[in-house]
């Protein structure tokens, strides 16, 4: 089999393997999609710190049950699968208290350990959940990525009363916004770029801002009748813009703001800044119990998906992922990777 793996930061090979043989309570996945993540454009470039060569990239991974080993009785061989990305110790006090995606232990596929950028590779049976088979590959490889929305909205308690403040409408802005919506949510997209905007608005945005010559506190304040939101998500997160949505005037008395980011630049907050206002600042990190209420989700039709991914590239072509995060295209949004 082909194996895609960085050797360094800027450097790749694709190598010829041997196919894996799944273990006691492990299956064998042949892939037929993975995603592109900006964590893996980060790998690639030598700036997760969370991460060693070599290493094959790739933790939104979708494919097919090949072979199951002993004890596996989860699923069986043809089963449409996707496969969780982290994996953990199953006994510290967060995987205890169903918060296992910051277990103490925790490893991310395609980032602590190798991922899924290869034809076949093995994952514990626990670790992958059966979706329809009517869900195609390129929409299944974006499971994982949804799964992330899903989960921080559960985090920001969001309900069908709140009235959501989204910075930043790339792929993770409007999953968001997605996830909201699926809640019944009322929610507000804010960007520079008028055709992100537009696609948000496309995606169910009930009110878009272009902060670029629009005063966000402002029209904050005339769609809400000057209470302002009740939920704040950082889906930018640039230096600043954690500081930016919790601005008085965005977020209201007792909301919610919830940064996605891990910048590490420190910003100008007090703790009169959350206090006067009693704001629940709420951090989130990948995705817990989320795959199968999203695979469930997107089954019944209750996302739009259509623009989501917005380039595909053959595994026999993979140079082009890499060539397109050197020389990023304005048009190249989310890119998904289809095997052979």
């Amino acid at each position: 089999m082909k194996s895609c793996i960085i050797t360094s930061p800027f450097h790749f090979e694709v190598r010829e393997v041997p196919i894996p043989e799944p273990g006691a309570g492990e299956v064998l996945i042949q892939m037929k999609a993975a995603g592109v993540c900006g964590s893996d454009m980060h790998i690639f470039k030598g700036e997760n710190p969370c991460s060693s060569y070599p290493l094959i990239p790739g933790h939104e991974n979708a494919g097919v049950i090949a072979k199951v080993g002993e004890g596996v009785e989860n699923v069986k061989v043809g089963d449409h699968v996707v496969v969780d990305l982290i994996i953990t110790c199953g006994t510290c006090y967060q995987c205890t208290h169903g918060r296992e995606e910051v277990c103490e232990q925790v490893l991310v596929r395609g980032s602590g350990t190798d991922g899924g950028w290869r034809e076949y590779f093995t994952a514990p049976a626990d670790d992958v959940y059966k979706i329809d088979d009517n869900i195609p590959w390129q929409n299944a490889a974006l499971i994982e990525p949804i799964a992330i929305g899903a989960h921080c909205t559960k985090r920001a308690r969001v309900v069908a009363d709140d009235t959501v403040f989204i910075l930043g409408t790339g792929t993770i802005g409007t999953i968001i916004l997605q996830a909201c919506k699926v809640h019944g949510a009322k929610v507000i997209c804010c960007d520079v770029d008028d055709k992100l905007l537009e696609r948000a608005k496309g995606y169910g945005a009930d009110y878009v801002i272009n902060s670029k010559n629009e005063n966000i506190i402002e029209r904050i304040a005339e769609i809400t009748d000057g209470h302002g939101c009740t939920v704040a998500f950082d889906s930018a997160c640039f230096p600043g813009s954690l500081e930016l949505v919790m601005q008085y005037g965005i977020v209201c008395n007792a909301g919610r703001v919830v940064p996605l980011g891990f910048c590490d630049k420190p910003e100008a907050i007090s703790q009169a800044d959350i206090n006067k206002r009693e704001l629940d600042i709420i951090g989130t990190r990948m995705s817990a119990y989320q795959f199968k209420p999203v695979a469930q989700n997107m089954a019944d039709g209750k996302y739009q998906l259509e623009g989501l991914a917005t380039t595909f590239v053959k595994f026999s072509e993979i140079e082009k992922v890499f060539e397109n995060i050197i020389n990023p295209a304005p048009e190249v949004k989310k890119t998904v990777i289809l095997f052979d």
